[in-house]
């Protein structure tokens, strides 16, 4: 399964020795809502996938610094944050460096 589609894609990497899958989401839809439940979805997708290969790869949903004070400093952005097992990765793409790993 590939996640190659616009400005998403799906890259592995690895956190110090920890080995990860990092899905980039770009939230550039005409509703952040709607982009928000998209992106929430292949998340679930995704970490479902990897536990069924018995992947021992970490999830990880990476996003821009704006994306993240615009809808996961929200009051539903932190709701989702508190009731999903969901890890963030913040990134500045002008200096193209990661400013934030939420776990």
């Amino acid at each position: 399964m590939y996640a190659d589609l616009g400005a998403e894609r799906l890259i592995s990497a690895k956190k110090n020795l920890q080995k990860i899958v990092v899905e980039i989401k770009s939230f550039v839809g005409h509703s952040e809502t709607y982009d928000l439940q998209q992106a929430l979805g292949q998340y679930i997708m995704y970490k479902e996938i990897l536990q069924e290969q018995h992947s021992e790869r970490l999830l990880y949903m990476a996003v821009n610094d704006i994306t993240y004070q615009s809808i996961f400093s929200t009051e539903i952005g932190q709701l989702l944050l508190a009731k999903q097992p969901l890890r963030l990765i913040i990134f500045d793409e002008h200096n193209e460096v990661i400013t934030q790993w939420i776990n």
